[in-house]
């Protein structure tokens, strides 16, 4: 059980919280965290790359004081990369210490039976805690105080890691075959990220809280940039957004994210501009936009996007 936490008493508490460490989310995304501490759930974050999936976990580690210990999911992650690996090289040490051991072990050993027992009291060490290199799966069940467990992009991994995940977010626990079952000491909050490049599993979906978070609005845009470049001016902050608003409206390759839009603010700022006019705009479209098409196809609108900026 999560022991008490003043930081966790309210979901005002959290959102006021989170405005002070730069992350600016709205009432559904404090709701999600608060429920996702006192229900022990797991969150799965879904929505587009960039708009804070990754960010809100760390948030939450360094809001809570808490380790974050990040599982980057890729195509054919296995349980040796997310859970454990046995430690062969001090293994094969040891079964040199257990053959120059080995006469001690045996002496005085009566026929076949008792050696073979003698044998196999001092081997069960091999497959022991002793043995085991944690993973970060395993590393959260075994932070003593609790940390924030990030399985990040977990629409990358294969189905069949989906399966692996499914012991821990019902009961925090891991079976190791050769040890047992190793219980969290205490429960990890974890939050899971999909950028929706494929269906999550209905059993993993049941395990967990739901969380989308998708573009943000005009007005919630504004107060991200206000938190992250707070030396922007007023009225550059309002023509930037109001611009990539705008963009996000078009059918584009890639849609510009708000980690694109907080870069192409640092932009602005380090060129020194007062206002969005054209030239900067074409200068800096690579810092919002990723193709080449892209950036022609928003080219060739320029003179009727900047048309519609705010003055």
């Amino acid at each position: 059980m999560h022991e008490a936490s003043p930081l966790m008493t309210s979901i005002e508490d959290i959102q006021r919280g989170f405005d002070a460490q730069g992350y600016i989310c709205n009432t559904q995304i404090a709701t999600a965290i608060y429920l996702a501490w006192h229900l022990h759930k797991p969150i799965l974050v879904e929505g587009p790359p960039g708009v804070g999936k990754t960010e809100l976990a760390k948030t939450v580690a360094h809001y809570l004081s808490l380790p974050l210990i990040r599982l980057q999911c890729y195509e054919g992650l296995d349980e040796s990369k997310a859970l454990y690996e046995w430690k062969y090289g001090k293994q094969l040490l040891y079964t040199q210490v257990l053959k120059e051991k080995l006469g001690d072990i045996l002496n005085g050993a009566q026929g076949l039976k008792e050696s073979m027992s003698r044998l196999h009291n001092f081997g069960d060490v091999f497959y022991s805690p002793e043995f085991i290199e944690p993973r970060p799966l395993l590393k959260a069940m075994q932070e003593p105080n609790g940390s924030v467990l990030l399985i990040d992009e977990l629409d990358k991994a294969d189905y069949e890691f989906e399966s692996l995940l499914l012991e821990i977010l019902s009961d925090y626990q891991i079976s190791v075959p050769e040890i047992g079952t190793i219980v969290a000491q205490e429960k990890p909050i974890v939050i899971l990220t999909s950028n929706n490049t494929r269906e999550i599993s209905d059993a993993l979906k049941r395990r967990c809280l739901h969380l989308y978070i998708p573009f943000p609005d005009a007005a919630l845009e504004q107060r991200i940039i206000e938190s992250r470049v707070p030396e922007l001016g007023i009225q550059l902050r309002e023509q930037l957004v109001d611009f990539i608003q705008q963009i996000r409206q078009r059918d584009l390759k890639k849609l510009p994210a708000v980690s694109e839009t907080i870069d192409w603010a640092r932009t602005l700022l380090l060129l020194h501009a007062d206002t969005l006019d054209r030239d900067i705009v074409r200068n800096t479209l690579n810092v919002i936009l990723k193709f080449q098409d892209d950036i022609e196809n928003i080219e060739a609108e320029l003179p009727a996007l900047m048309a519609k900026k705010r003055s």
